[in-house]
């Protein structure tokens, strides 16, 4: 089981990695060919790739695999996040924000629908299922033109050279690249501590597996007692998880309706501070795996609804020309962060002990809270926040 727990810990990592550099990478792709262009060929890796993993016989191919979708899945949010904020007016991004990463949720489970239909087939088929965001090329191709914004900055630059990566840390835009880096990486890092190791926390809490004996001892239930109680304790994390998505679904439209109320930073800093809250008012004591169940992992689930606002919050704040790259670049690498946070809390863990673990990650939020009130608001006429002619941002 250890070695077990390590492989899979190292495939999350390496998927995180993944997205984080996919990021960079199509968002680069993005600001030199376009959005629309960019996005159908995010969407086209990680529906390849995606499906390749059903072809995978050990678990570094597997890991490879995972890797490459993930790259395309980090484009995706860099390009598509772009192109949203340069086509809708301002005074909806917020609730566009929501609407996004309820798409997000909504996929989730629809994937976790998947594999409920598709129980009694080896697991491997649902990768199958990851191929038919494919078609949707065919589509964006003919009906998504390159935002107008893009076209206009593309065709004045004509001749000078692109803003790369680089640019990222001049003067003018070095003070915000470093600023969302810190609050992206911190946040995600403790948010997907919490997504990876919820689930073996409540599998541990003795009363759960008391529960299950019980019920087995009850029900008159025949055949191996302890597959009998590893099912029931799957049966419950599942719910579990289904719980913690729809309450991310409410928060997403809870975050939007602040960020109009007060804006994106001081919204950004009230979500991080009721997820370090709920975090450790779940995690600093015993809990019974009913109340974690069905109230204290939806409460930390609902604070991920701040992850939507970094759709419509990010690209507006650098130069047309280095949008997608910048706001790919510096979400997304905070998922490298959250890759070694995810696999190096295995060993924090090693010994059942995924309270501590996930305290510590908790502890992230908190150095956020405060760099987050350092970052910029949007300007009134929606010009970018940071420019590159700029001496000091």
């Amino acid at each position: 089981h250890d070695l077990v727990k390590e492989k899979s810990g190292l495939i999350q990592a390496s998927f995180l990695v993944g997205w984080a550099l996919g990021g960079a990478f199509f968002g680069r792709v993005g600001d030199l060919l376009g959005r629309s262009r960019a996005l159908s060929l995010t969407i086209l890796t990680y529906a390849l790739f995606t499906g390749l993993s059903f072809f995978a016989q050990t678990w570094w191919q597997l890991l490879i695999f995972r890797f490459v979708a993930a790259l395309g899945i980090g484009g995706e949010w860099a390009v598509g996040s772009s192109l949203l904020s340069e086509t809708w007016p301002r005074r909806w991004r917020p609730w566009i924000a929501a609407v996004l990463q309820t798409g997000v949720n909504i996929g989730v489970l629809l994937a976790c629908l998947t594999t409920f239909v598709m129980a009694d087939v080896h697991p491997k088929y649902v990768f199958l299922v990851g191929v038919v965001p494919a078609l949707l090329v065919f589509w964006i191709r003919r009906n998504v033109p390159e935002p107008e914004e893009w076209a206009t900055a593309k065709a004045a630059a004509a001749g000078a050279r692109q803003p790369g990566i680089a640019d990222l840390f001049g003067p003018g835009v070095r003070r915000i690249t470093f600023l969302t880096i810190i609050v992206c990486a911190c946040g995600l890092t403790a948010w997907w501590a919490f997504m990876f190791w919820h689930a073996q926390h409540l599998r541990n809490l003795p009363d759960l597996a008391e529960a299950a004996r019980a019920k087995f001892a009850a029900g008159g239930a025949v055949g191996d007692e302890a597959k009998w109680v590893a099912a029931f304790k799957q049966q419950w994390v599942s719910i579990a998880f289904f719980i913690i998505i729809v309450s991310s679904i409410l928060g997403n439209f809870f975050a939007a309706a602040i960020a109009k109320a007060f804006g994106y930073r001081r919204s950004i800093a009230l979500c991080y501070l009721g997820f370090v809250c709920a975090m450790a008012l779940t995690f600093m004591q015993e809990r019974s795996w009913e109340s974690l169940v069905w109230v204290w992992f939806p409460v930390v689930g609902f604070f991920s609804g701040v992850f939507g606002l970094f759709t419509m919050y990010l690209p507006p704040l650098f130069p047309v020309l280095l949008r997608t790259t910048g706001a790919g670049f510096c979400y997304n690498i905070g998922r490298i962060a959250a890759a070694f946070g995810v696999y190096y809390s295995s060993y924090l863990s090693s010994g059942g002990d995924f309270k501590t673990t996930l305290l510590f990650a908790a502890c992230l939020f908190i150095p956020a809270i405060f760099v987050a009130l350092c970052l910029p608001e949007h300007k009134p006429g929606g010009e970018p926040v940071a420019t590159m002619e700029s001496k000091s941002a």
